[in-house]
């Protein structure tokens, strides 16, 4: 296979915030071996990111010798609205403002920026109508602590910057989980990563995930009501001795099961929040 020819499209300068995310792009000139699958896998980046900054790569490929562009990291580049700030922008799609300002090189008003971990999408994301959404309650008894939030943070362990497609809530001891709303169990039992899992499909195309279960109360195929029991997590669940419930919720679209932040659902699983 020939080694595609990869440059990049900017040169850093010293700064004594980050280069621009959109300062770092790389041009990847497309060989006839390329496909989306094998270039995210080069650059450790979700198809949809290439997708999102490659409109030639979202039929699957791109005409050999064309040249794409590839990001530093996950997110999605947008023309930003005239008159909206920093403030607008993190509101509008979610992030720490912070964040967005450092990744776009602290700059004071550019005209397109670049937004960290937000899955690009053929489809405009929505915020949900509440009062419409078929998701009305929390996942377990009572609200907890957060430990682990949506989105893209560094991995204390690896220092790492990873996505974490939903949150991780602290269970003290034997909990019962609980559906956040009605609909059909997709899946119930063990699943690489998730540990036991049971997944529910609900009505507007939403789907929710309920991972590192203890034990599993419900069956492929079963109608359950909001409300509705769906296992038990505490001590002897797959996460260990400091055991906690891993909660997502994803939007069906043209490219899968779309990770989507809880707490656009569900207020009290927003980024930072506890009871």
């Amino acid at each position: 296979m020939a080694q595609p020819v990869a440059q990049p499209v900017a040169q850093a300068s010293p700064s004594a915030c980050p280069t621009p995310a959109l300062s770092r792009l790389i041009r990847h000139r497309i060989t006839r071996e390329d496909t989306l699958i094998s270039l995210s896998e080069q650059y450790n980046l979700l198809p949809t990111t290439l997708m999102g900054m490659n409109p030639a790569l979202r039929q699957g490929s791109a005409p050999v010798g064309s040249e794409i562009l590839i990001p530093p990291y996950n997110g999605i580049r947008i023309t930003v609205p005239a008159g909206s700030s920093w403030r607008d922008i993190a509101q509008q799609y979610n992030v720490r403002a912070d964040v967005l300002f450092e990744a776009n090189g602290c700059q004071e008003a550019p005209s397109v920026v670049f937004v960290p971990g937000v899955n690009w999408s053929p489809v405009a994301a929505v915020t949900p109508d509440r009062r419409q959404t078929p998701i009305d309650r929390y996942p377990l008894p009572d609200e907890v602590s957060i430990v682990q939030a949506f989105g893209w943070q560094v991995n204390p362990r690896t220092n790492a910057v990873e996505f974490h497609s939903g949150v991780n809530l602290a269970v003290e001891s034997e909990t019962s989980v609980l559906a956040v709303g009605a609909g059909t169990v997709a899946f119930a039992g063990m699943q690489p990563g998730y540990g036991n899992l049971v997944v529910i499909n609900h009505a507007e195309g939403l789907q929710t995930r309920y991972g590192l279960l203890d034990s599993i109360a419900v069956k492929s195929g079963q109608q359950v009501a909001s409300g509705a029991v769906l296992g038990t997590i505490g001590t002897g669940s797959d996460a260990g001795n400091n055991p906690y419930l891993h909660f997502e919720v994803r939007s069906n679209s043209q490219l899968g099961w779309v990770a989507q932040d809880p707490g656009n659902y569900i207020p009290a699983l927003r980024i930072g929040r506890s009871p």
